[in-house]
């Protein structure tokens, strides 16, 4: 599988980030957060390294924005279409009183 340029940037990226546990693990000993950032690192490499085993997924057409615009007029709304309905923040004080 041919390494694309963002898993190369990819692998420089956590060379480096190892580097750098290194350094912070001669600094800090086995401390708690030095083992878990090791830990991170350890991951980051093996899903780094199973991207680089993965097929690439093939681009997908976005789809046009315009297309799922949905157009709300300004119009105010029939009253009648609230009509025997309850407002739900003061609890029905429009109800007949029949």
């Amino acid at each position: 599988m041919p390494t694309t340029t963002e898993l190369v940037e990819l692998r420089r990226t956590i060379g480096q980030l190892r580097q750098c546990v290194g350094a912070l693990r001669a600094r800090y000993g086995e401390a708690s957060s030095v083992r878990r950032l090791a830990n991170d690192l350890e991951r980051l490499e093996i899903d780094a390294g199973e991207l680089d085993q993965a097929p690439p997924v093939p681009a997908q057409a976005k789809p046009d924005d315009r297309a799922n615009v949905v157009v709300v007029p300004d119009t105010p709304y029939d009253p009648a279409l609230w009509q025997g309905a309850d407002d739900e923040g003061v609890g029905g004080y429009q109800r007949d009183q029949r």
